[in-house]
């Protein structure tokens, strides 16, 4: 298990439907669940906490998560072992173990001591590589050079900013990885700390440098969170000590994600601040489902509520009733667990509770899902089909644009999900993402 100098071989795995045990929950797990949940693998996670990123992936069972330490046996029936604690005994016993059952393992915290390694991997399109060289670091550079070559179209040395630090606010657009910005995936390969939301696309982590500072923001549903005032103090705090940070948000940083109030922030603490936009979910995920959220001789506007708060409360600012009694399509965003009440103002407001609505859940993943119904049947159906969020509900007309172009994709191509094109295809395991974090 020791290293003996040998060059190592290359081998690239398929771990789809595959057991992998995932010991430790911090940040070097945040950082590789993702890439293995791409990669369709059955994680298992050993850990007696957990990051809240990982916590949310346990809530969703998109992982298995035991809430303990690691117990001998724990390695069995796995296909693959990453031993991600920051106990060095632990990880001895896990590869140990791994080593004598002759199952895959990797070490995080000492390389020269582990069986297999996890190289410096990026992706561009459909295209993904791994580089490993006797140096974590020089394997990150290069392989940024190489995913700078792939995404301009050639080779070039990674490029860096000069001068002190600053603050970039990123979006990474609705889910799909592939769907960051050119721009911003650039400041992410450049960034010595990435603070990243719940609803970021993850797998994105698992291509920041061994060098680069993680800090997990999530913030979980009626769950943990960190306040607005600690993510801000952590900006403005790594910034001045000269270091280049990025805030990684889902879909754009400035749609429901306190994007403006962290720019301000930050210039009010004299730190200058990029804002790099994404592509907001409230446009592409309808998109993504085939539905236009305006349509020629159907509708000429569109409105975007965030509708985390009901109709009636008193911290609402939407005027409902207006909104009811327009003819634009309306979507909506963090909704469902408000969807009763929603669609019973709107048709009280004057909507006719036929209007075909359409929600979406994981859109632009490959775990896309989408109902379709009327206005006054929505919340049931969305209760029976067992919805969770993050979902886009759009209601309008325009649904039944969006129905028409499904059928022609279906019978064109025999594929009902045929008019989503995901510009990075990856299994089950994707990460779903929204705005409003």
């Amino acid at each position: 298990m020791v290293a003996d100098g040998a060059a190592p071989y290359l081998l690239a795995l398929r771990l789809s439907g595959r057991r992998v045990l995932v010991v430790g929950g911090g940040a070097v797990a945040t950082r590789r669940v993702p890439g293995l949940l791409d990669a369709g693998a059955a994680v298992v996670l050993v850990s007696p906490g957990v990051s809240p990123s990982l916590q949310d992936l346990a809530l969703a069972d998109r992982v298995r998560w035991l809430p303990r330490g690691y117990q001998p046996g724990d390695c069995s029936g796995a296909w693959l072992v990453c031993a991600c604690t920051d106990d060095p005994a632990v990880n001895a016993a896990v590869a140990a173990e791994a080593e004598e059952a002759g199952i895959w393992s990797v070490r995080a915290d000492d390389r020269t001591a582990s069986a297999a390694w996890t190289p410096a991997s990026g992706q561009a399109g459909d295209v993904r590589f791994g580089v490993v060289s006797g140096d974590p670091l020089r394997s990150a550079g290069i392989r940024d050079q190489v995913l700078a070559g792939l995404q301009t179209g050639q080779l070039s040395p990674r490029r860096h900013r000069r001068g002190g630090g600053r603050v970039a606010l990123v979006g990474g657009g609705p889910g799909d990885p592939g769907l960051i910005t050119v721009r911003g995936r650039e400041l992410l390969a450049e960034a010595d700390v990435v603070l990243a939301d719940r609803l970021a696309p993850r797998s994105l982590l698992d291509e920041l440098g061994p060098d680069t500072e993680l800090i997990d923001v999530a913030k979980l549903p009626r769950g943990r969170a960190m306040a607005q005032d600690q993510i801000n103090a952590l900006l403005i705090g790594r910034a001045q000590q000269g270091r280049r940070v990025v805030r990684l948000k889902g879909g754009d940083p400035f749609v429901f994600g306190r994007g403006a109030e962290e720019v301000l922030a930050c210039l009010a603490a004299g730190v200058p601040v990029t804002v790099v936009p994404g592509v907001t979910s409230a446009i592409a995920v309808p998109a993504a489902a085939g539905i236009p959220v305006t349509h020629r001789g159907v509708t000429q506007e569109f409105r975007v509520v965030s509708a985390h708060i009901p109709p009636g409360d008193p911290r609402s600012t939407v005027d409902w009733a207006e909104v009811g009694a327009s003819a634009a399509t309306l979507v909506l965003l963090m909704s469902l667990e408000h969807l009763t009440a929603i669609a019973r103002t709107l048709i009280d407001s004057g909507r006719d509770s036929r209007t075909p609505v359409s929600v979406i859940v994981d859109g632009t993943l490959p775990t896309q899902h989408i109902i379709t119904t009327g206005l006054g049947a929505v919340a049931g159906a969305v209760h029976d089909a067992g919805l969770r969020p993050p979902a886009i509900v759009v209601i309008g007309e325009v649904v039944n644009v969006g129905t028409h172009i499904t059928e022609l994709s279906r019978n064109l191509l025999g594929d009902p999900q045929a008019v989503r094109v995901p510009t990075s295809p990856g299994p089950a395991g994707a990460t779903p993402t929204r705005e409003g974090q």
